[in-house]
């Protein structure tokens, strides 16, 4: 006889920081991508030009990704400190602390000057080709950990008593407190 498995719950701080950032964060890669197809050209470009400033567009996804990310990754190391044991967890974060870092630290304007060697420049490059193969990996890690169900937990809009928004900050206050 098969026992039914529990249904996977995510708490809802964690869905809505998660997804936040999964939004940004695939938004921040697809304007990269269009910058680096039109502005950098070194590996191909695209056919045409795409209407529209992208060096601003991919430099205002990253100023709204920078506190999303930063609480998101202060929810990591308080709250959900035992989900970076996994390296499935632990390095998306960090690639993605490396690419905000490495972006606040780049001028805007290298790309439409067309210097395209700066080590910054190169460094937030690196941050997102390893952001690009962690996700794959998260992705990977938590189908083979908690296959369509854990997927779908993350997805859920619903929450559990004392799990609503008004419960957060004492979920933080308790977790702190046991430090």
């Amino acid at each position: 006889m098969v026992e039914a498995m529990a249904k996977p719950y995510q708490p809802s701080l964690l869905r809505l920081l998660h997804g936040a950032t999964g939004l940004l964060v695939g938004a921040a890669w697809m304007s990269g991508l269009v910058l680096l197809l039109t502005l950098d050209r070194r590996w191909g470009a695209l056919p045409y030009a795409l209407p529209g400033e992208w060096v601003d567009i991919h430099g205002m996804i990253g100023v709204a990704l920078l506190p999303i990310g930063v609480i998101f990754g202060g929810y990591a190391i308080t709250i959900g400190r035992y989900r970076l044991n996994r390296a499935s967890n632990l390095v998306p974060l960090l690639a993605l602390m490396l690419a905000l870092i490495s972006g606040k630290l780049m001028q805007e304007d290298w790309l439409r000057d067309g210097q395209l060697h700066k080590a910054i420049y190169s460094l937030h490059l690196s941050a997102w080709l390893l952001m690009t193969i962690a996700v794959i990996l998260h992705l990977i890690g938590v189908l083979r950990r908690g296959h369509w169900p854990l997927v779908q937990s993350m997805l859920q809009l619903g929450w559990r008593p004392n799990d609503s928004p008004t419960d957060w900050w004492g979920q933080l206050q308790r977790t702190i407190g046991r430090r």
